[in-house]
């Protein structure tokens, strides 16, 4: 088994507004750097199309309904100060959506030890209802939602290094004590949630902020000291990761000073836990990442890591 790459070209026909950080020259900066001779191994499909019945797993189907009927045959159209969309945007989501879904299929029927999903818009700042953030759907949460449906599993976890909180998991999962959030982010940044004591009502939301300025020692010691220990305690069948690249120190959205060494050894750190208690099942889904040279070079060094290069 090896390492699967899902991606679509449709991801790329989501348009957003001259200047706007969140383009489509961040896919082709992650693709063009899993083009190198060491990825040659890498198993890659396309991402299919998300049936909607599995958006809405985390999303009511008003809601979807309201962003399908949002998109604009030409041009683009504003949901928030953030967040627009052109003719191409609708698809583009639910590639983001089918991305994981067919990489919960996969690594559960082991034909895949493990995935990353280079899809785009983003979604973990996307709530039960509101797209906010570059975000329309909440792909991690909608992943580990079916994992559980179809796989039956008791626990999934997501864990999120994104710079900022992943809001939108965190409210989706806040009563549900069947799955584990976890994140490391930038506080004061938006979306402003992610406090220390914002735990969740069976205490399964686990939060480590970082002041601007921090680096990997801070980063390291967040993990090694709050996630990890709750992770193996919370004993999970499956890891999702919100791999957000904008905690690099390049990364012009932020102010923590993190390199690839660090993405490297947070992601070991959450195989090791996978291997532990999840038969190793780990689906990496791209969040964040705005220069695209740290983006590049990020995304690679975390896929080597996961094919255990």
């Amino acid at each position: 088994m090896s390492t699967l790459l899902i991606t679509h070209p449709a991801c790329l026909d989501h348009v957003t507004p001259p200047g706007h950080p969140e383009r489509p020259d961040r896919l082709r900066a992650v693709e063009r750097a899993l083009e190198a001779e060491k990825f040659q191994s890498l198993a890659r499909v396309q991402a299919p199309l998300a049936p909607v019945d599995i958006v809405a797993l985390c999303h009511p189907m008003d809601y979807i309904e309201e962003i399908r009927d949002a998109t604009p045959r030409e041009g683009l159209v504003r949901l928030d100060a953030d967040t627009s969309m052109s003719s191409g945007s609708f698809e583009a989501a639910l590639r983001a959506v089918g991305g994981g879904m067919h990489a919960i299929d996969e690594v559960f029927a082991k034909r895949a030890s493990n995935a990353f999903v280079a899809t785009r818009p983003p979604g973990h700042h996307a709530e039960t209802a509101r797209p906010m953030g570059f975000c329309f759907f909440d792909n991690a949460a909608i992943a580990a939602r079916y994992a559980q449906k179809q796989y039956g599993i008791a626990h999934a976890a997501i864990i999120d290094f994104d710079v900022h909180h992943g809001n939108g998991s965190q409210e989706i999962f806040w009563s549900d004590k069947s799955v584990m959030y976890c994140s490391t982010h930038q506080m004061p940044l938006f979306p402003g949630t992610g406090a220390i004591d914002e735990s969740g009502e069976h205490n399964t939301v686990v939060n480590a902020p970082l002041r601007p300025g921090d680096g990997g020692e801070a980063f390291r010691a967040a993990f090694e000291n709050r996630i990890l220990p709750r992770l193996a305690d919370f004993r999970p069948e499956l890891i999702v990761i919100s791999a957000g690249f904008d905690a690099h120190v390049r990364d012009p959205l932020a102010n923590i000073n993190l390199e690839e060494a660090d993405f490297v050894w947070a992601t070991q750190k959450i195989m090791e836990i996978a291997d532990r208690f999840a038969d190793g099942r780990i689906v990496s889904m791209l969040e964040g990442g705005y220069d695209l040279q740290a983006l590049g070079n990020s995304a690679a060094a975390h896929v080597l890591a996961l094919m255990r290069g």
